[in-house]
Parts: C-alpha cells; sequence; structure tokens
C-alpha cells in the first residue's frame, strides 16, 4: 500500500522493480531517501544500498530513515557513482529515478554499474520528464548508451502520468 506524501513516480518505480526478499539492491541518485521505506518494506534478507554525490541529500535521507539504518537494512552513502566504493558488494537490482547523466552521458558510470550487477542482475532507468514529448527523445538516448556500455535492453514500461521506466542487465560479465 503507497505511504502518504510519496510521489506516484517513486511508489510506481519502486513496484516495477519487482523486489524479492532476498534483493541486493543499490539506489542511485537517492536524493532524500524517499524510496528507501518502499524499497525496504519488500526485502527480508536483502538490503538496500543509497548513494547521492550531495552530502546535504544524504543527510536529509539518513534523518528520515533512521529506523531502517539502526535495522541494518539500508545504508546511505555520500559519493558519485563513479567514485562509487562498494567492495566486494554486487547488486541484484540497481535503479536509478530522474537522474539524467544515464540519458546524457553515463560513458564513465555505466561500466560501474556493469561491474557492480550480479550475474543475472538488472538495471532500472526511471524518468518522468516534465513534458511526454521528451519521453520518445529520452527513451532512444538511454537505448543508445545502454547499448553502447555492452547492456542488452530488456524492455521499456510506460507507467503513470508520462512515466518511462528502461529495463536492461549486462550483456557481459566484468571482472
Amino acid at each position: 500500500m503507497p505511504k502518504a506524501g510519496i510521489p506516484d513516480r517513486i511508489v510506481w518505480a519502486v513496484e516495477t522493480l519487482d523486489l524479492k526478499p532476498s534483493d541486493h539492491v543499490l539506489e542511485i541518485g537517492c536524493g532524500h531517501g524517499v524510496a528507501a521505506s518502499l524499497v525496504c518494506d519488500k526485502l527480508v534478507r536483502g538490503t538496500l544500498t543509497a548513494i547521492d554525490r550531495s552530502p546535504k541529500m544524504i543527510a536529509a535521507a539518513e534523518k528520515r530513515n533512521r529506523a531502517l539504518i539502526d535495522a541494518g537494512k539500508v545504508r546511505f552513502e555520500a559519493v558519485a557513482l563513479a567514485d562509487a566504493d562498494v567492495g566486494r558488494r554486487r547488486f541484484s537490482k540497481i535503479f536509478a529515478i530522474n537522474v539524467n547523466l544515464f540519458w546524457i552521458d553515463a560513458t564513465v558510470e555505466l561500466p560501474v554499474v556493469c561491474k557492480l550487477l550480479r550475474p543475472g542482475g538488472a538495471l532500472y532507468l526511471v524518468y518522468e520528464p516534465p513534458s511526454p514529448t521528451q519521453l520518445k527523445p529520452i527513451a532512444a538516448k538511454l537505448a543508445r548508451s545502454l547499448e553502447d556500455a555492452g547492456f542488452i535492453m530488456d524492455r521499456t514500461i510506460a507507467g503513470p502520468k508520462g512515466c518511462l521506466c528502461v529495463i536492461a542487465h549486462a550483456g557481459k560479465e566484468v571482472a
């Protein structure tokens, strides 16, 4: 059941992830940590790692999700994706909501994502552009960027109120 005050695009994005109780999830660009409670509600043995390059956003996310942090369900880190060091952790699902770098230029970041995905894992990129006329160009740019980085497109899903989710997986394992 959706939580009060959480935007529809975030509720839809988390539903689209089709989370399993044991998934280990990475959220890129978590902002205030609004999606964390929705993700963690679906995880039993799994965990969420949420990153954002803004220390201010991470502080807000930690404040908002203190109980989940204390329960060991979520970890927040102030770091840009290109600089993320998660050690040996690998993720079954990686997602980002309205993170523009993926359709603008993610030539540095997409290889990082590829390394962070577990075999069989998936990348979910969700967008709600200001205008529905931007959906097709964004989807086309995403597809090109992902394919250029060696990802295989699984599908594109149209969501409510002009939302879009592109789902892909790594086409080759990265050492």
